[in-house]
């Protein structure tokens, strides 16, 4: 059974343009390694090697991005009253205020504030509601947080 994916509808449209980047990197990396092969013997050659492995990395991202898109759930914007995929919440803790998207795992990037709900803060904040409180220990420590808004 193939797994199901929620996705944003940006993270939808990056995925779409990351395929159509790597199909058509398919004839340059062919290209690659022909020249390669003119060099003369395969089982020495960086070239060819290093060739035929970017011709792996790109056909393995392709399937992937083909299997996502092909098993996508496009999460449509809705008021939810609970943290859930797709969320983007506000948090507070003391005077500052963070504000954090909840993603699926696929799209989740700290730095960008988009959180997996396998994160550490996100199982904590999955099904909060606002006002309610979050604890997450980190190796910095304890950080209390409250759910300001949820949208």
């Amino acid at each position: 059974m193939n797994k199901k994916f929620k996705i944003t509808t940006s993270a939808r449209a990056e995925l779409v343009i990351e395929l159509e980047q790597l199909k058509s990197s398919r004839t340059e990396i062919a290209e690659k390694i022909s020249q390669a092969r003119d060099f003369g013997d395969l089982s020495e050659n960086a070239e060819y090697d290093a060739a035929r492995n970017e011709q792996g990395i790109a056909e393995t991202r392709i399937t992937e991005i083909e299997n996502i898109l092909r098993n996508a759930e496009v999460l449509k914007a809705s008021r939810k009253s609970s943290i859930d995929i797709g969320s983007t919440v506000t948090l507070k803790s003391g005077k500052k205020e963070v504000v954090y998207m909840v993603v699926d795992p696929i799209e989740a990037n700290p730095l960008e504030r988009k959180i997996s709900p396998e994160s550490p803060l996100g199982k904590e904040l999955m099904g909060k509601k606002e006002n309610d409180t979050a604890e997450i220990t980190t190796p910095k420590g304890t950080t209390k947080y409250v759910v300001v808004k949820i949208s």
